[in-house]
């Protein structure tokens, strides 16, 4: 497929950002889900972010408290190692893979603001806003699966995202897409 004649010519920043956005759409038809999923060579082209918590490390199962069973909400994170001068707010997106590929998105939180280095544990940080997830649910939806792997991933973007509370899962994602510019994950193998 060729390119329309008036197409507009893109810098070096714009060209890696629309490589980003078009691995991640490509991921997205792979996963279903926009920004869910494995990663892909130009990953590599971002920063890249430090993302922890206090109540499980890398890999480790995620505490039982802060799933389905529980009734601690989300469970603590913090981050770091955001590019401070580029960066105009933080998006989080919780999501998980099942054993047959499917990727499930249990939260979607943007509009942190970018001095934030930490989220308290069931907590919405002031100003910041939740999209759908894939449940059809705005907040945090505890996942259930006990094997699955579950992926706290935090995005540095490059703006504001012009979306209201509530925003359509593909939208956000969408969005989130396009705006990335460091990006960091934390993993639990399974649930305790």
């Amino acid at each position: 497929m060729g390119l329309p004649m008036n197409t507009v010519r893109v810098g070096r920043m714009g060209r890696r950002r629309i490589a980003v956005a078009a691995a991640m759409v490509v991921t997205a038809a792979s996963t279903g889900c926009g920004i869910v999923g494995g990663g892909s060579p130009t990953d590599n082209s971002l920063d890249g972010l430090s993302v922890s918590s206090p109540r499980f490390r890398d890999e480790a199962p995620l505490p039982s408290e802060y799933s389905c069973t529980g009734q601690s909400g989300n469970p603590p994170l913090r981050w770091s190692g955001v590019p401070s001068k580029q960066t105009k707010s933080i998006a989080l997106v919780v999501d998980a893979n099942n054993a047959q590929g499917a990727a499930e998105v249990h939260w979607v939180l943007f509009n942190i603001n970018p001095l934030t280095t930490e989220l308290a544990q069931s907590s919405v940080p002031r100003g910041a806003l939740q999209g759908v997830t894939s449940a059809g649910k705005v907040g945090y939806a505890p996942p259930c699966r006990p094997d699955d792997t579950y992926r706290f991933s935090v995005y540095a973007l490059d703006a504001e995202l012009v979306l209201k509370n509530g925003a359509e899962l593909h939208t956000t994602l969408e969005e989130i897409a396009q705006h990335t510019i460091a990006r960091g994950r934390l993993s639990a193998a399974h649930i305790e």
